[in-house]
């Protein structure tokens, strides 16, 4: 069952995909280490298979996991009722930059004044303090945009900055949910690389369901 918080950051070198490094002493996973660019923002249509089973996966702890993927939907609808959809996804390389600030920042200013927007984000963990603070600014001068937020794991729960953060959120008027199966399944279809060819159907871990349940009874509590 999944409980506790997640890590703040992995203490072991961890891989581009998250990894643990099971070696951190070769001299090769070292260099490849120090060739990573810094703080780059990687965007795209769909990430890679191993990445989402890795990223994305609602265990109880997280350890290797010190960066964000993002995946979104954004849906613009006109006053005459026309919708135009667009999604992709993020991922933060490293952790001083963060995958919600990339929105903002990369996608967000695309969008027309003169439209309203309806924007999913489907997250590995829900967001840290300085990024929900960001997103509670946001929603709060751009009254055009409504966001709900489905994170896989919830990032440092028992902390109580983290819980007030949460909260602004709501307050802010986000809609905030815990992934549930299906919405992994989801994610695997609609952002996650496929076999050329053929559609590989999703394959859920073991407590997956169970690890659900416990996240979204936590986010309960912390939001009532």
């Amino acid at each position: 069952m999944a409980q506790k918080e997640e890590s703040a950051a992995a203490t072991a070198p961890t891989s581009q995909d998250g990894e643990d490094l099971e070696n951190p002493e070769d001299p090769k996973k070292l260099k490849e280490l120090a060739e990573l660019p810094p703080f780059e923002i990687v965007t795209g249509e769909r990430l890679p298979a191993n990445f989402f089973k890795f990223q994305f996966r609602n265990v109880e702890y997280s350890s290797g996991r010190n960066k964000t993927f993002l995946c979104y939907v954004v849906e613009a609808q006109s006053k005459g009722g026309q919708v135009q959809a667009s999604r992709g996804y993020l991922e933060d390389e490293h952790v001083a930059a963060h995958a919600e600030e990339a929105f903002f920042n990369t996608i967000m200013p695309a969008f027309d004044p003169a439209l309203r927007y309806l924007v999913t984000w489907y997250v590995s963990s829900s967001p840290c303090a300085a990024c929900a603070d960001r997103i509670v600014r946001t929603l709060n001068k751009t009254k055009n945009l409504r966001l709900l937020l489905l994170a896989g794991r919830l990032f440092m729960w028992e902390e109580p900055e983290i819980q007030a953060a949460l909260r602004k959120l709501k307050e802010a008027g986000c809609k905030l949910r815990v992934m549930k199966p299906q919405d992994f399944e989801y994610v695997w279809q609609n952002f996650v690389e496929q076999e050329e060819g053929e559609s590989k159907a999703f394959e859920p871990w073991e407590d997956i369901q169970e690890n659900f349940l416990y996240y979204e009874e936590k986010l309960a509590d912390i939001l009532k």
